[in-house]
């Protein structure tokens, strides 16, 4: 098909919608390392895990060998709502760049959550629904998976309590008021509520809190009250999986139009969204069907894959979850205050640091200034505003393209936009008063972090 009858946006029929999950581990020839029971350091097995998470969830986070789950007609019903999200090539962008290079983005912030969260969230709420539970807790940084997972439990009649990240408690104020409507009770955290919470207070008193903190405290919480399961809104296989929608429907657009990327690009905190993306891509260059160029693209104040170690390590400061092998900064790790709250995570997915540390794709790190410039020159172009995280994407994505104006190649790009910033206006108001700076973490203060690892045989 000729280049000028590619559309704007590209959407599927509800009859090209993707009818399962994708799962990327199944065609992984070094599977993603178990992980471990931190007082045993054995892998964890069923049983442990259905402790703390529901038990369907539990299955598919273990499963590494199916290649695909069907999604239950309940989920696909609540998916017609807001997907397919649409597939939509950059003219405008391409026009101002005058690059000879073809950029597409899937945009997932078409629902009232602003994100791609609501992919899983709906998805584990359906299973803890299913499973005759009362409840679900959970952390949540920027706002993003609390807003979906509070939609979700909505729906679906379930209690939600969310452990929001303090400092994104404190600048996006009308994103928990958004989780509220949905029926969720939202905690800044650390907090005075758990033991775990009470305990990060002590030790790094006044702190802005991190993913890893709120992860704590919405286990804790999950244990300890009947009835109720913890569900993660990243970082598990079980999320990469639900996420993979978002490549699933983006590589059937490009199919059916002829178009084959050249680059695929992602924002990386815990990796939903990059593993979402990239999963049918990726899963074609490892059975040697097709070779991509995959880049995760994290922020500078929280670089986990790029400063990081692929080690074992807990997945919460409070060291109550499992040890997970991945890259890490540390559980201790307190990454500033920055605005990119959805990435401020100190560890990144076990299936996406084995595809790394096998040297599938690359990883660079952004400044925060440079992110925001970018998302408003965007903005400008697009005439979307884009989220923060999604800004990282967006840069990655201009540069890679401003490259082949000076080579002259035309090379397809794809990035994930994943979400809007309408609930992030704080952010932009301190990047316009001069008020925003970008925070690198020295490599003392990542070397002090790196030496309360975990011992791991």
């Amino acid at each position: 098909m000729s280049e000028n009858k590619i559309p704007y946006k590209i959407y599927l029929s509800e009859d090209e919608m993707p009818r399962a999950w994708y799962n990327l581990r199944s065609d992984m020839k070094n599977k993603p390392a178990p992980l471990l029971n931190p007082g045993t350091g054995k892998p964890m097995t069923a049983g442990e895990l259905e402790a703390v998470f529901c038990k369907e969830l539990v299955a598919q986070e273990l499963d590494g060998t199916t290649a695909y789950f069907e999604i239950p007609q309940e989920i696909r019903d609540f998916y017609k709502m807001y997907r397919p999200s649409p597939l939509v090539r950059a003219y405008c962008l391409e026009e101002k760049l005058q690059t000879p290079a073809k950029i597409y983005y899937k945009f997932e912030g078409n629902n009232t959550s602003g994100s791609h969260k609501l992919n899983s969230a709906i998805a584990q709420a359906y299973y803890a629904k299913k499973q005759g539970l009362k409840g679900v807790t959970t952390e949540t940084g920027a706002g993003q998976w609390g807003t979906a997972l509070s939609m979700a439990c909505g729906y679906l009649g379930l209690d939600c309590k969310v452990f929001m990240v303090k400092c994104s408690y404190e600048q996006k104020p009308f994103r928990r008021e958004v989780m509220k409507v949905y029926g969720s009770s939202v905690t800044p955290s650390p907090s005075e509520t758990t033991a775990v919470g009470r305990k990060i207070l002590a030790e790094f008193p006044g702190t802005s809190g991190s993913l890893g903190c709120a992860i704590s405290e919405a286990v804790e919480t999950a244990v300890s009250t009947p009835g109720y399961r913890y569900v993660l809104g990243s970082v598990l296989n079980q999320v990469m999986l639900h996420q993979s929608i978002i490549g699933l429907e983006s590589k059937i657009a490009l199919d059916k139009y002829g178009v084959k990327p050249d680059i695929i690009i992602g924002c990386a905190g815990g990796g939903s969204n990059l593993g979402g993306l990239i999963a049918p891509f990726m899963g074609e260059k490892l059975r040697g069907e097709a070779d991509y160029r995959f880049i995760a693209v994290e922020p500078a104040s929280c670089p986990s894959f790029t400063r990081g170690k692929y080690a074992y390590d807990f997945c919460d400061t409070g060291m109550v979850c499992p040890l997970s092998k991945m890259y890490t900064l540390g559980s201790g790790f307190m990454p500033s205050a920055d605005h990119a709250g959805g990435l401020r995570f100190h560890g990144m997915s076990s299936t996406l640091s084995q595809l790394y540390a096998d040297g599938y794709m690359e990883a660079i790190a952004v400044n925060q200034t440079d992110v925001f410039q970018m998302a408003e020159e965007f903005a400008r172009v697009e005439g979307i505003l884009p989220a923060p995280e999604s800004s990282h994407a967006i840069l990655a994505a201009v540069n890679e393209a401003k490259k082949c104006k000076e080579t002259g190649e035309a090379k397809t790009i794809l990035f994930g936009l994943t979400g809007t910033g309408y609930f992030d206006l704080v952010a932009y108001e301190k990047f316009h008063n001069g008020e925003m700076h970008s925070v690198i973490p020295s490599d003392e203060d990542i070397a002090k972090s790196l030496a309360q690892l975990p011992k791991v045989e």
